[in-house]
């Protein structure tokens, strides 16, 4: 028998899953692979726009993280010429030729983008935490929190929200601000997240607690 949405989070919950975490103080938001090759003309962008979606909520999301003066990270994937530094992942996912350097859908699109002065972590698997320096850096913020959003939900937001938590970061997911090619594959993602291993929060919520940290206006 399968489950309603309803029965199914309840059952979770019934068990001693989905507990929440909540944000801690010093939040960052890590932008997962906001690329050209998901939106339009590039070889992953989807028929129903979700991509496109998803990229006008992490703007909202970018910019409301630096008004209040939070760090904004950047990643993005590049392989070398011919894939060599993708091992078995380049194998598997044949398609991420799109990455290999001097491709033009490594770009970032015109915003989301990062701006001069912040960090870009350029990685060659899926979290952003496999064989980087994301963590030390975040640790040298002060950063106690990752807001995670970006590309693909199955994918690379889903291991960077995962490694977060295993790095000792409250782990959030921002459910508007993440896209995938299906909206079976994403919400199911998105919930198996949420039961065991980060908070998945709607763009509402995550602005409104990043309104926290700005300054009042002057009067």
């Amino acid at each position: 028998m399968t489950l309603s949405s309803e029965d199914r989070a309840e059952d979770y919950a019934a068990v001693g899953f989905a507990s929440r975490i909540g944000p801690g103080s010093a939040p960052a938001v890590v932008v997962v692979d906001i690329c050209r090759a998901y939106l339009d003309g590039g070889p992953f962008t989807d028929a129903h726009g979700r991509f496109e979606a998803a990229r006008a909520s992490a703007e909202r999301i970018v910019d409301a993280a630096r008004a209040a003066g939070r760090p904004v990270i950047f990643t993005r994937v590049l392989l070398a010429p011919g894939g060599v530094d993708g091992g078995w992942f380049a194998v598997k996912v044949p398609g991420l030729t799109a990455f290999e350097e001097g491709s033009p859908f490594v770009d970032f699109p015109e915003t989301p983008a990062p701006l001069t002065g912040e960090v870009v972590v350029t990685k060659q698997y899926a979290s952003a935490f496999f064989g980087t320096t994301l963590a030390s850096t975040l640790r040298a913020l002060g950063v106690d929190t990752t807001i995670v959003i970006g590309f693909s939900t199955s994918g690379c937001v889903r291991a960077t929200a995962l490694d977060a938590t295993q790095h000792g970061f409250r782990s959030l997911v921002v459910r508007d601000a993440c896209g995938d090619r299906d909206s079976t594959v994403h919400d199911a993602n998105l919930f198996d997240l949420d039961a065991k291993y980060a908070d998945v929060m709607s763009e509402d919520d995550i602005l409104e607690h990043l309104s926290t940290f700005q300054e009042p206006a002057d009067d």
